[in-house]
Order: C-alpha cells, then structure tokens, then sequence
C-alpha cells in the first residue's frame, strides 16, 4: 500500500522556516530497484494522505485513489510529495503584490526539489514532475506552471481561487509559455460560499479562465476543464472527483527526447 514518511524539520532558507513534508513512494518504488519515477508535488499536504498522522478530519486519500488507479493500469506509479502549509497560508499561496508565493517557489525549485531528485529515483525532465493544488493551492500550482514551466510539466489546479488578486492570474497568463503542458482545471458545480462578506463563485471564474488558456492557443491534448455538478469546496469533494481527472493528468506519454 505504498509507503509515507514525514520530513518535520526540512529547513526553508528563503522564508528562514522549518517546513513539514510529506512523502509518498508506490509499492513500485521497492519492488522495481532499478526503476525511476515521476513526482507530484502537493500543496496543504497534511490534508492529502490517508495516514494517521495526516489532518484530524477528512483527507483527498490521495495514496488510496493513486494505488487504484495504478492497480487498474489506468497511471504508471508516481512519487508524492506533499508540503504542509505555514501558518498564514493566504500569503503563502499568493503570487500577487505582498504575497510570498515567489519564496515558496524558491524553496520548491532550489531546496526541496533538488533534495528529492538526490534522495529518490526519480525522473527530473518536466512531463514527468507535476504539482497540484486546490483553491489557493490549486493558485500556486498555475503560478508555478506559468513561472517555472522547464520545470513543472503538469498543473493540477483545483477549485482555483481565482477571483482573487484582482483575478491576477489572468494577467500573468499573458500567453502560452512554448514548454509542454498538461493543464488540469477541476471544479465543483456547488462551489459557491461567503468568505468573511466576500461571495465567492468558483464556477464561472474558472470558466472564464479555461477559455482565456483555449483563447492563448492551448488545445484539448493541453488543456482540460472539469466541471463536477453538485461538488463543493471541500476535501470530501477532491477525494471523490480525482479519480475522474488524474489518469488524464498523469497519464504516460511518450516524447522524443525526454
């Protein structure tokens, strides 16, 4: 059933905190020595796993639904990494003006990354590292992508807070960034709420976004919206609907070169 182990003081130096990371190995990872694998990188990471020492209440059981789907022959194995969000996790996941999104992904690229690729077996190219996320999470994922995408080949971005910033990333989706991509938009179709007076809709915002991508150029082997009726903004939700989405997303592909 696969295996996590927890890193609960791995060092940020750019945000000069001690971070809590989460890490999955298939099955596959012991049974196949001389095999490498590829790696999701997962925000809210203490949410993510089926794991005792995961989050109190309700997971994605990301562990689970990835192990079906293996067992179905639906994905190759993939490596997870989880990261556990700070204290303010607003600003964390922001990539706006004041928002420290630029340090996280400075930890992600520089420090965290290169201490996977060296301690596991794993394939570095950009298919085959991916990173996902759900709404502020699933943010920083497309913030990634667009900023980083030699790096992060696959962005799963779900329930994006869109909205948010000022709808900032629209403006920093200002045109295709030339790399390989598999972009996933997922959300649920009951993901209507009021945060603290602000009534927020993921449903037309993430719309609105998927056709701003389709208007850049990307095509439907590229780009993917999902749209599940009746889900809402919730763990419970990401855990029923990533069965649907992730075999398109971490689908094996075969590219010359890589």
């Amino acid at each position: 059933m696969g295996t996590i182990h927890i890193l609960r003081d791995f060092f940020s130096p750019p945000e000069q905190v001690d971070r809590t990371i989460r890490i999955y190995t298939p099955d596959a990872y012991e049974q196949q020595p001389d095999r490498r694998f590829p790696v999701l990188y997962v925000f809210d990471g203490q949410n993510i796993f089926a794991h005792p020492e995961s989050a109190t209440y309700d997971t994605w059981c990301l562990n689970w639904i990835l192990e079906k789907l293996v067992a179905e022959g639906q994905i190759v194995p993939w490596i997870v990494v989880g990261i556990d969000h700070l204290s303010d996790r607003l600003s964390e996941y922001s990539a706006w003006v004041g928002g420290r999104a630029p340090l996280l992904a400075d930890f992600m690229l520089n420090h965290l990354k290169p201490y996977i690729d060296r301690t596991y077996r794993t394939r570095t190219d950009a298919p085959s590292t991916a990173v996902m996320g759900a709404s502020m999470g699933g943010m920083m994922s497309l913030y990634l992508g667009k900023t980083y995408p030699q790096v992060f080949g696959r962005l799963g971005s779900l329930s994006a807070a869109l909205m948010w910033g000022d709808r900032h990333m629209f403006t920093l989706w200002n045109n295709p960034t030339q790399h390989w991509s598999k972009i996933l938009l997922y959300v649920g179709g009951a993901e209507q709420y009021s945060f603290y007076g602000v009534w927020l809709d993921y449903v037309p915002v993430t719309r609105d976004f998927y056709q701003h991508l389709k208007d850049l150029g990307y095509a439907d082997h590229e780009l993917q919206f999902r749209l599940a009726p009746n889900e809402i903004h919730h763990e419970t939700g990401w855990q029923r609907q990533l069965p649907n989405f992730l075999p398109w997303l971490l689908e094996e592909v075969q590219l010359e070169g890589v």
